[in-house]
């Protein structure tokens, strides 16, 4: 008997959440001044009007969660006799899994006899979502976390995660890139292309000048990688930009056919204060990130 767990960075909502048996732990994130918990301080994330605020220039910050917050999320599945699979966005990207590995610590003296069994999906918003949907596929035709498991060893690391970011002043906030480096190519109107590899961190492939050639080449690096992309899900994620998503859907189907399976989906808070409003994203199966 074992209780599936994922975080609200792998943009997993809570009707997804019930669809598949998860349990959710909220990522927190502040803005104006306030800390804010998904799907506990608000039950529908309202993301035109978070985005909006982004565009009006606040930036958000984000932070890690506290050993004792993990202990309160886990402890009573571990007191009901229950272990537990936690599907989560990727360790390299935070210090909230030093506060992990404390809680369990402690939590592992109490109840030695429980096990908690962790699956990095090694990236964050989309490309986890993508993951996370198979995984709770998994678990609820039956799967034990050992099929899981093998599953996870050779899948995650053929889930490839893409993404363009439209202003990179907030990748310059958070750290991701320097902050002139961020001033200067808004002002040259440089998109970055971003993708998470391997080692769960992300990376830029390339800089483009304006959105046409930013997805010209995210089409490219989908061609050049795919693996039996109409036998598995395609994620489009933006961060308000359903327009451009779609525009990006079109031209997948242009090349690869109108039966290509691609879901929308919204970036979740959290991971939207690194990248801003106007992003975009595909995360699919391919040969290798």
């Amino acid at each position: 008997m074992y209780t599936l767990y994922t975080d609200t960075d792998t943009d997993i909502t809570p009707e997804v959440a019930a669809r598949y048996g998860y349990k959710l732990i909220s990522m927190p994130y502040t803005i104006d001044g306030q800390e804010i918990r998904p799907y506990v301080d608000f039950k529908e994330f309202d993301y035109k009007t978070f985005y909006n605020k982004l565009r009006a220039g606040t930036i958000p910050t984000t932070s890690a969660l506290s050993p004792v917050e993990y202990i309160n999320y886990f402890e009573p599945e571990f007191a009901a006799g229950n272990d537990i699979l936690y599907v989560h966005f990727s360790a390299a990207m935070s210090a909230t899994f030093n506060s992990l590995r404390l809680a369990m610590e402690e939590l592992s003296e109490k109840y030695p006899e429980r096990k908690l069994t962790l699956i990095d999906t090694k990236g964050i918003t989309l490309g986890s979502y993508n993951i996370c949907l198979s995984i709770g596929e998994m678990y609820k035709n039956g799967a034990s976390i050992e099929d899981i498991q093998k599953w996870a060893a050779t899948e995650i690391d053929k889930t490839a995660f893409y993404f363009y970011a439209d202003d990179l002043k907030f990748f310059g906030k958070s750290g991701r890139v320097s902050g002139f480096a961020a001033f200067f190519g808004n002002i040259i109107g440089l998109k970055p292309i971003i993708y998470i590899g391997d080692d769960g961190k992300m990376t830029t492939k390339d800089k483009c000048r304006g959105r046409k050639q930013a997805l010209q080449k995210l089409l490219q690096y989908v061609i050049d990688l795919e693996d039996d992309i109409k036998g598995h899900r395609v994620i489009i994620a933006h961060t308000d930009a359903l327009e451009i998503a779609e525009e990006f859907g079109n031209m997948l189907k242009a090349h690869f056919g109108q039966d290509l399976s691609i879901e929308y989906e919204v970036v979740n808070p959290t991971a939207g204060s690194h990248c801003g409003p106007n992003a975009m994203g595909v995360s699919f199966h391919a040969k290798h990130r």
